[in-house]
């Protein structure tokens, strides 16, 4: 089930908010676990029994864990184990396909006959779930997390369905309480409903919209540079209002039922350096690397080939949890040498002067290039030129550089560009504009979401982004 979606906006979530405050607060938790398996697997419904096998599996695992009975050794056999446990589930169904894949790549580049290579259905959001179950074991064994009292609550938190399919990844730490106790507030409640609304004219208007000029002119054959760079000027607002916009939602969503989910996105075009842009872009994917993968390598303790090795790792694993595929490990390479360029470290501060600022953004076309991913085949002209993805616009692809050009600066999409670009550079964000709810906030909040529905039934099915990962 997607956000964006009339099965969403007009049936579940009006009955799940229904229910969920005719119901005392005893009974809420097992409600939103059971209209979260209902959100999760309303396509796929085997996916929940995954869902639930690994939940299991690492409520137990933390039981154990924190048991004062438990041995060192134990503790640290268990710990192992539901850590393997989950990254084995997590590379067979995220990385089987791709392994096989290369593994006939191999066998044909010696000269051997491949393989029939078997099908793997990828769960939806089990890159999210997976790395919220690793922290809650970790954690546990650290002491920096309780365990959870009830497996219900831990299933709930597995399950929350605001956050399950595409994040933010929450750490159990920080909503640990609000499974015995939450504040409902109309003040909260309507807070969620405006970064609900925000969210989703993000998804609806804006991302969208800078999608359809982003696939004509990645697939376009050989457009001008100048169009080049409106192109992936046009993903990089897509990639930012399409996943911002779903946090939003995310977080909207968890105010509704009383829960804080926390933010994830801070205005990162603004950054100043590369350290400060991964402080605002996916904040708690990059706090959850830093604190789980790059501090327990060492970190910057050890010199700076040292720290630059470690970068390189954590890149490395945040770019193949991205998604299975080479142009992810290009754009890990590509992030590290942006780090190096740059002489920034992970925990540095990002108090750099306007050289330090223009580094930032000459990188990050790097960024969205390695990210959209190459097609086949030689490319001419500039360098995002060479970054194609597929073209769903419109139903045919851009042959021309002056088809193209018409095409993407038409008057519509200029406009949508600038309105993009305002919103970007503005400091005042949705989280900012949530903070208080009034009649002129209102006044334009409705029509906004009115303009939304109607965009949105207009527009052919459209899933967010971070879905595939």
């Amino acid at each position: 089930m997607v956000f964006t979606s009339n099965i969403f906006l007009f049936y579940f979530l009006p009955l799940v908010l229904l229910l969920y405050y005719a119901l005392p607060f005893r009974h809420r938790n097992a409600l939103l676990t059971l209209a979260a398996y209902v959100f999760y697997g309303w396509h796929k419904p085997w996916f929940v029994l995954l869902m639930m096998y690994s939940t299991v599996c690492d409520y137990y695992a933390a039981r154990i864990i924190a048991a004062p009975a438990s041995s060192q050794r134990l503790r640290k056999g268990t710990l192992a184990m539901a850590v393997i446990n989950n990254l084995l589930l997590l590379a067979y169904f995220k990385y089987g396909v791709f392994a096989q894949e290369n593994a006939n790549a191999l066998l044909h580049l010696l000269g051997q006959q491949g393989f029939r290579i078997m099908q793997i259905t990828l769960p939806i959001g089990i890159s999210f779930y997976t790395f919220q179950t690793i922290s809650y074991t970790v954690d546990v064994y650290r002491g920096t997390a309780p365990p959870a009292r009830r497996l219900s609550d831990f299933t709930c938190f597995v399950a929350l369905f605001p956050h399950l399919i595409a994040g933010p990844i929450v750490r159990y730490n920080t909503i640990a309480d609000q499974f015995g106790h939450r504040r409902h507030t109309y003040e909260r409640f309507a807070s969620g409903v405006v970064l609900f609304i925000l969210g989703f004219a993000k998804k609806i208007l804006l991302a969208n919209a800078m999608g359809r000029i982003a696939d004509v002119v990645f697939a376009a054959d050989s457009p001008d540079a100048l169009t080049a760079w409106w192109g992936l000027a046009a993903y990089a607002g897509q990639i930012y209002f399409d996943f911002s916009g779903y946090s939003d939602i995310a977080v909207g969503l968890g105010r509704m039922v009383g829960f804080e989910i926390p933010r994830n996105f801070n205005s990162p075009y603004l950054s100043r350096s590369l350290t400060e842009f991964w402080q605002r872009w996916h904040m708690s994917l990059s706090s959850f690397l830093r604190d789980y993968l790059y501090f327990p390598l060492g970190g910057n303790r050890y010199g700076a080939r040292r720290s630059m090795i470690n970068l390189w790792l954590v890149m490395l694993i945040g770019g193949l949890w991205h998604g299975a595929s080479w142009k992810f490990v290009l754009w890990a390479r590509t992030t590290g040498s942006g780090w190096r360029w740059n002489g920034v470290s992970p925990n540095a501060t990002a108090a750099c002067g306007r050289s330090c600022r223009g580094r930032c953004r000459s990188w990050l076309p790097l960024r969205w290039c390695c990210w959209r991913g190459c097609r086949s085949g030689p490319r001419t002209g500039p360098p995002p030129l060479r970054t194609c993805g597929p073209c769903s616009a419109w139903g045919r692809r851009c042959r021309t550089a002056s088809s193209c050009a018409a095409r993407v600066f038409s008057l519509n999409h200029v406009m949508m560009m600038g309105i993009c670009a305002f919103v970007v550079t503005r400091r005042t964000q949705a989280w900012d504009l949530a903070r208080d709810v009034s009649w002129p906030k209102l006044a334009w909040l409705v029509p906004l979401f009115v303009l939304g529905l109607a965009a949105m039934y207009t527009q052919s099915f459209n899933p967010f982004l971070y879905f595939r990962f």
